[in-house]
């Protein structure tokens, strides 16, 4: 259970994202310092993460230094694995102090039945291809033979080989994620919101089964959020405060 207001990004890749990206995102999260009572990150924090026994990504460890601080305030962290940054262990939970899982997010945030989800994989036909490799690179033998390699070197082969999937927006403008989480509410009267990112498309609207799909969008492309309370959902533009402009709102 996550407490409201929740904040949920998703998608800033950091490590590649521009230096000014990087600092809109930290002062977003320091502004979260007394407005928040949680955060999810739903994937793709980073461009790449990877931890081996002693050494971490060098890039960005601000955004990490931010999130402690937010820990250390009081606000609850979930970070949902990405595509991306679904390398994660010991650091992030012992170190950083969030909650960090691979796979799906299933609870309530703020009185609202929820699941959260980063999204890859999830398209029928699209994602075909990746479903197939995704097993391999998530393989305890595969991340244990990558550990091997030199960090440099390791870092490098990472950032050359992901700049597609983190540069554009999905070529079906998102609606693919839009048809699934449609087909799954409709199937399901479990969740009364379902939250995706990956597709860097933000979205929140009511479906016709009543309950609502979500996206937080993608803080690299634009910096957008989702503010979740007892009240509404909302999706929201950040402008240099937490409170943000608000673009859509969808009440209880």
């Amino acid at each position: 259970m996550l407490n409201g207001p929740c904040y949920i990004v998703s998608d800033a890749h950091l490590g590649v994202a521009s230096a000014q990206t990087e600092r809109s995102f930290v002062a977003f999260l320091r502004g979260l310092a007394g407005e928040a009572r949680s955060l999810v990150i739903n994937g793709d924090l980073f461009d790449f993460w990877f931890e081996w026994k002693t050494v971490i990504p060098r890039r960005s460890f601000r955004a990490l230094a931010a999130l402690a601080e937010l820990k250390d305030a009081g606000v609850e962290i979930l970070w949902v694995a990405g595509n991306h940054d679904c390398w994660g262990g010991e650091i992030l939970r012992d170190d950083v102090g969030v909650s960090y899982i691979v796979g799906p997010w299933e609870g309530t945030i703020a009185g609202w039945k929820v699941r959260v989800e980063h999204g890859d994989g999830l398209r029928d036909k699209e994602d075909r291809g990746y479903r197939l490799i995704r097993p391999i690179m998530r393989n305890p033998l595969a991340i244990k033979a990558f550990r091997l390699i030199h960090p440099d070197w390791a870092t490098s082969l990472a950032h050359g080989s992901s700049n597609a999937s983190r540069t554009y927006r999905a070529r079906d403008e998102g609606r693919g994620l839009r048809s699934y989480a449609a087909a799954q509410l409709a199937e399901s009267k479990t969740f009364e919101l379902l939250v995706y990112g990956h597709s860097h498309v933000p979205a929140l609207e009511k479906m016709e089964s009543g309950g609502v799909f979500a996206n937080a969008g993608s803080w690299l492309d634009a910096p957008t959020f989702l503010r979740v309370s007892d009240e509404a959902i909302e999706l929201i533009e950040w402008d240099g405060s937490s409170q943000g402009k608000c673009l859509n709102s969808i009440n209880r």
